[in-house]
């Protein structure tokens, strides 16, 4: 039969592009925000809803977007998600006040929404379950990467162009990944016919779950406890995570004093260790599980996760260098990133051919986190007069109640069984 080919870690590397694509357009706002602010006249609440109506609209259109790659296939959903960001990217830069942004983040979160549960679709119908994992680390590791470089890669482009050119600009980069990705990724990998008979006898069984037209059993979804569970702790996960892609650069320039270089210069750092931790995670998950059994891993590295995340925020708070608050900020987002890669592969085991609704449904949760955290900052500081550090506490608060629900979540039965 021969050596099996590689052909399927082709989805992997689409990953990775689309991923630091999607970041880099998500994360651009956040260090534009100081001059968009100051060119549209917003207050810090009026931003706030700003930076939220991307994740509003992106919580509500998970579960559609997820089901349509069950449904229909990740080919042509992903095709159409990629290309509807990247237009409203675009459009970002088109705004003239407060309700033509709110509308333009809106869309363009409704646009992305499905995005991540239709590429582990792809990972599901595309790797062996041992490379599910490690495949879901690297992903959002290179997610991650390509938030942590936007602060300065903004910094730098807006040098030379206005913040209004440059949404354009990024829009672009998506239509170009856009149309790659169209005409190399097949639904079922038993269509892509580079691939030999060694590698498709790897994904046996696999393969069989790219069916489309799935018939979704939404009320043993909603019955499920594994399910919501799964959802709850992704609401935790997200909600302090979200922190670093709205408010940071705006939080080092006001509450820590630095300048506009230096606050993008660190303001990449969370993310940057965020996808360290992702593919770490994702590394040594596969380790543990050899040894000790997946359940008993993806417990373990999220009791951790959530729990160095919380401590380290904290810490934070208390240290009065930039930078050395800045590295503990990083490290709550390591940690953070740890639990990242068996939340993701619990969907792809818990929810088998239905993972794209499953997942969908995640991130829908660990969205409505995203959504009510920017608004929620911008209240406190406005009622607080600007008290930086009750946000982190509170960020804290929710990290710990995500380390309490994965004592009782069950990551890798199957909702069908």
């Amino acid at each position: 039969m021969g050596k099996p080919t590689r052909v399927r870690h082709g989805v992997i590397l689409f990953s990775v592009a689309l991923s630091v694509i999607t970041y880099i357009d998500r994360v651009c706002i956040s260090q534009a925000a100081p001059l968009i602010t100051k060119d549209l006249g917003f207050s810090k609440v009026q931003m706030g809803y700003v930076f939220s109506a991307f994740t509003l609209a992106y919580a509500l259109f998970e579960i559609p977007g997820g089901f349509l790659g069950d449904w229909m296939g990740p080919r042509r959903v992903l095709t159409r998600i990629i290309l509807w960001w990247s237009f409203f990217t675009a459009a970002t830069g088109w705004a003239r006040g407060l309700v033509s942004m709110w509308i333009t983040r809106f869309l363009f979160g409704a646009g992305e929404a499905g995005f991540f549960p239709n590429m582990t679709k792809a990972f599901t119908t595309w790797l062996p379950q041992g490379e599910r994992v490690r495949a879901q680390g690297i992903m959002w590791m290179s997610a991650r990467w390509g938030g942590a470089f936007t602060p300065w890669l903004v910094f730098q482009v807006l040098q030379y162009v206005s913040w209004r050119r440059a949404f354009e600009l990024f829009g672009i980069l998506g239509c170009l990944g856009a149309v790659h990705f169209f005409l190399w990724y097949r639904d079922n990998p038993r269509d892509k016919k580079s691939m030999n008979a060694a590698e498709l006898e790897l994904l046996e069984g696999a393969d069989k779950l790219a069916t489309t037209h799935a018939h979704v059993p939404w009320g043993r979804l909603l019955r499920s406890r594994q399910v919501w569970l799964l959802c709850w702790q992704y609401f935790c996960l997200s909600y302090g995570w979200y922190f670093y892609i709205s408010w940071l650069p705006t939080y080092l320039q006001e509450a820590r004093g630095l300048e506009v270089g230096r606050s993008a210069l660190l303001a990449g750092l969370p993310l940057f260790l965020g996808g360290i931790g992702s593919v770490f995670g994702g590394l040594l998950s596969a380790h543990l599980a050899r040894r000790m059994g997946m359940l008993k891993t993806r417990r373990r590295m999220a009791y951790i996760g959530f729990s160095g995340a919380t401590a380290m925020l904290i810490l934070s708070t208390n240290l009065q260098d930039p930078v050395w608050a800045m590295i503990a900020m990083a490290v709550a987002s390591f940690s953070n990133d740890l639990a990242m890669p068996g939340s993701w592969g619990a969907c792809m085991d818990v929810g088998g051919r239905y993972a794209g609704t499953v997942s969908g449904a995640m991130n829908m949760m660990g969205n409505l986190g995203g959504f009510l955290s920017p608004i929620a900052i911008g209240y406190i500081l406005r009622e607080t007069n600007n008290n930086w550090s009750l946000t982190f506490y509170v960020s804290a608060a929710i990290y710990f109640a995500g380390a309490f629900l994965w004592r009782f979540l069950d990551p890798v039965t199957p909702v069908e069984q």
